[in-house]
């Protein structure tokens, strides 16, 4: 069953899972046409495979610690760090323990003439 979106002015709660991590999914918190948020679930171990995102991108570590590689560099996230990167840049996640992040990115659209 798909999680409902938040709607505008609707409060979404972002905090750490905790025990209940291992039986949570990734899912889409809200999508607009130039903004979507997700919160991206990773047991220890499991990888998110390389991607490049057509716009930029956020990545917060809410719990847990991941390797995320990008840009030629390994970083080491824990709970409470945040990066950004620009659109198209490709970039993979591991777990290093069970762990979720909250990923936002700007939605680029193909300009019409």
């Amino acid at each position: 069953m798909a999680l409902p979106h938040g709607a505008p002015g609707e409060l979404i709660d972002i905090r750490p899972l905790g025990e209940h991590l291992r039986n949570e999914r990734t899912h889409a918190l809200f999508k607009t046409d130039q903004l979507e948020a997700i919160r991206i679930v990773l047991p220890a171990g499991a990888e998110h495979p390389q991607r490049a995102a057509n716009g930029e991108i956020t990545v917060q570590c809410l719990e847990g610690s991941v390797l995320f590689h990008a840009m030629r560099k390994t970083l080491l996230m824990k709970a409470g760090d945040m990066l950004y990167l620009k659109s198209c840049e490709p970039h993979s996640v591991e777990a290093i323990e069970d762990a979720s992040l909250l990923v936002t990115m700007l939605i680029e659209h193909e300009q019409k003439d």
